[in-house]
């Protein structure tokens, strides 16, 4: 992963994302012309402010159905601090830590795109937790994903931010204005306050206007999305390797891959697909070895028709999400005052989570489908009538050993999990807040259920990769008759696991060959070998 910095602007990519998440790229801080655009937004909230009898929502008023309630200006900072406080009840496991840093970044981007009204010290304290390795702990239940992301984000803003009432050199405490949620540092879990001040990053006191801005929008969602959906991109050509060496072990027929074919139906991902197998299997002596059959079952025909479509849904996925990477999501929006205009702050609803909620179901529910076609090809290869010779369960002396019948429970066990995880939560909605929020997006809930099935469908895969390797390695002089590519990624599995010859535990192999997906190992092996001839998905 590249270690060039990332700049917060309105072009922040979803590479970006990844390579400050995962890959330890710094993000630079505000420049000159960015932070005079933030400034001026936060000069609108503090004219705003001072005006008699101003009425504005989250600043002079109360939350949600409490909006109606009036607050004093002076309170305006106090309010601030307490929408962090009564939004920090997040529950369950915590989100990974490249989740959480993909939310600092996105959040940071978002502030920094100047109608938030927040000061530029808001944005620099996110850019350096970055730089400097500060992790929130962040829960990872309980955001309805319409108000924003209110929970995992106070959670997060708390280790940021801190009363202004609060001690700035105060490590930690029991009393409201002290509370600082919990963050990683150094590879230690501790209060927020002291992973800080380990890190030597000063917290800011809150302003009128900050609270809420830290804490409304769809930044759990938007940073969760651009994740899976890069890795979901990547699984999608290991889902093709992992099918052409099917192809192989099972003898497949390649008129199911014939160019024409997949020109009529005028689908550019079937397309494109189509043409990655043809090349993976270019030169094979497996595939069509089987005079006798006319065609295949739909798990082996139907490939390109499965999984083409979802890299057409990703690719679309990929604009949607990149616009969002660079949204303002927050509410109320502040528009500083162009020449002699007054600025205005302006209460709407952009944190609210629709449009990543159903992108997100969408995700889950394509790669759900792409993990049960995987597990039906495995299932052929361990039953004898349907394997076209292999022994049964993919093993020499079937009964005495079992082979790799238990891995493929595992893989089915997975997919069927799967079919849970992919119901919509986007179709769901609970009203809160005595009906005010009255239609809400459960995007939260589609984040997490959709990174569950993007682990569950990469494990999937490795299986039919173990048991592809496996029928090949059975076949008469199997791997010397392999395609071009597909003898790549055979030796690229070997490298990763040996054939299973005697019964032994098989959890560690699919490990390793998990691990190997995530590297890329399979797919440059494949590119190594077919160099020109293998094009890659487009992004």
């Amino acid at each position: 992963m590249s270690k060039a910095a990332v700049t917060l602007s309105r072009k922040l990519s979803i590479p970006d994302v990844v390579a400050v998440a995962r890959g330890g790229s710094q993000v630079r801080e505000l420049d000159g012309d960015a932070r005079a655009q933030v400034e001026a937004s936060r000069n609108t909230v503090v004219e705003a402010l001072a005006r008699p009898g101003a009425r504005i929502y989250g600043i002079t008023t109360g939350y949600g159905s409490l909006a109606g309630t009036r607050i004093a200006a002076a309170d305006a900072a106090r309010l601030s601090w307490n929408v962090i406080l009564k939004c920090a009840t997040g529950t369950g496991a915590p989100l990974p830590g490249d989740w959480v840093r993909a939310m600092l970044l996105v959040r940071a981007n978002s502030l920094a795109l100047g109608s938030s009204g927040v000061r530029p010290a808001i944005i620099d304290t996110l850019v350096r937790m970055l730089n400097r390795g500060v992790t929130p702990v962040v829960p990872g239940k309980g955001s309805l994903g319409a108000s924003g992301d209110l929970a995992p984000l106070a959670h997060m803003a708390a280790v940021a931010t801190r009363s202004a009432d609060s001690d700035p050199d105060a490590d930690s405490g029991n009393d409201a204005a002290a509370f600082s949620g919990e963050a990683w540092f150094e590879g230690r879990r501790m209060d927020g306050a002291s992973a800080m001040a380990a890190a030597g990053i000063s917290r800011p006191g809150l302003q009128a206007k900050e609270g809420l801005a830290l804490t409304n929008g769809t930044t759990m969602m938007v940073a969760g999305a651009a994740l899976q959906l890069y890795d979901a991109r990547r699984l999608l050509l290991h889902a093709e390797l992992a099918a052409a060496l099917s192809f192989e072990g099972l003898l497949a027929r390649s008129a199911a891959l014939h160019p024409a074919l997949h020109e009529a139906n005028n689908q550019p991902g079937q397309i494109a697909t189509a043409a990655r197998l043809r090349s993976l299997l270019s030169g094979s002596g497996l595939v069509d070895a089987d005079p006798d059959r006319v065609q295949d079952a739909y798990s082996l025909r139907c490939t390109p028709q499965v999984i083409g479509p979802v890299h057409d849904m990703t690719g679309f996925l990929w604009g949607r999400v990149e616009a969002s990477l660079n949204a303002v999501s927050d509410n109320p929006l502040v528009f500083p005052a162009a020449g002699p205009d007054t600025g205005e702050v302006v209460s709407g609803g952009n944190f609210h989570g629709a449009g990543p909620a159903l992108w997100l179901d969408t995700l889950g529910i394509a790669l759900a489908d792409v993990a049960s076609l995987s597990d039906r090809r495995m299932f052929r290869m361990l039953t004898p009538e349907l394997s076209a010779g292999l022994p049964a369960m993919l093993v020499e002396s079937p009964g005495l050993r079992g082979g790799l019948m238990s891995l493929q429970y595992t893989g089915a066990a997975l997919a069927s999990d799967n079919k849970t995880l992919a119901h919509p939560d986007s179709v769901d909605s609970i009203p809160t807040s005595a009906n005010q929020e009255d239609h809400v997006s459960m995007g939260a809930n589609a984040a997490r259920h959709t990174r569950e099935i993007l682990d569950n469908t990469r494990t999937v895969l490795a299986i039919e990769l173990l048991g592809a390797a496996q029928a090949v390695h059975l076949r008469p002089e199997g791997p010397d008759r392999l395609g071009v590519g597909t003898r790549a990624v055979y030796d690229a599995v070997r490298e990763c696991v040996p054939p299973v010859i005697e019964d032994r535990s098989l959890a560690e192999d699919v490990s390793r060959l998990e691990a190997a997906i995530d590297s890329g190992a399979l797919e440059r092996a494949a590119a190594e070998a077919l160099g020109d001839l293998w094009p890659p998905a487009p992004l």
